[in-house]
């Protein structure tokens, strides 16, 4: 009886540790969630948007102008951003006055973009509505934010470096809408537990975003 008890346990074991295994190498190399944080997507990604990415593609293939990627912010690795590539090496960018051209074409329309800032800031006080040009050094991409104003991007923190990319964002699993009225984490944290909780499940018919579930990313 106890060899036969040690061998099922040795079998939930074993299977336990390929499932991590295997769930890790997965996460490492094939695809991985994540959560948008912020609205320098929008109308593309939402804050709240949960989506998949996938880390396998560009094992055989390079990115290319138009997909949406998640890559180590190149001023702290630590963190993901994610963004649009508009532009690869040797292409030359310029903005002017909003208008984003693409070796000397107007490219508006290329790709989604939206304005919520109707206000132009001369180039000698922000690289955000008047850039370049510049052309894109070999290895390198330059990437915006669909959301043009509210967005930190190349313009920002310069060309984005072929090492940092770590995926191709696909697909839209799930949406969470931001809710101003839901309760913080205060403490005591056990009493904000349940009220947290309990808001939730309660507000949860409203506050998933139904029609953005299986959305393809483009």
């Amino acid at each position: 009886m106890r060899r036969r008890g040690n061998s099922k346990l040795k079998q939930y074991f074993l299977t336990v540790a390929i499932a991590l295994l295997v769930g890790i190498l997965l996460r490492t190399y094939v695809v991985q969630a994540y959560r948008i944080p912020s609205r320098s997507m929008e109308d593309t990604l939402l804050k709240g948007d949960f989506l998949l990415v996938n880390k396998l593609i560009y094992r055989f293939s390079e990115p290319k102008a138009g997909e949406v990627v998640v890559f180590e912010y190149p001023l702290n690795p630590s963190k993901d951003f994610i963004k649009r590539i508009v532009a690869t090496e040797g292409q030359t960018v310029e903005i002017v006055k909003k208008k984003l051209y693409i070796d000397g074409e107007l490219a508006e329309g290329w790709f989604p973009s939206k304005h919520t800032d109707y206000q132009i800031f001369p180039a000698a006080y922000s690289n955000r509505d008047n850039f370049g040009p510049f052309v894109v050094p070999k290895g390198q991409y330059f990437v915006l934010g669909d959301n043009r104003d509210n967005s930190r991007d190349s313009r920002e923190w310069g060309f984005l470096e072929r090492r940092y990319i770590k995926g191709k964002a696909f697909f839209i699993y799930f949406s969470w809408a931001p809710d101003p009225e839901a309760p913080l984490w205060t403490n005591p944290y056990f009493v904000s537990f349940f009220k947290i909780l309990f808001y939730n499940l309660t507000h949860f018919p409203w506050r998933v975003r139904w029609g953005r579930i299986g959305t393809i990313i483009r």
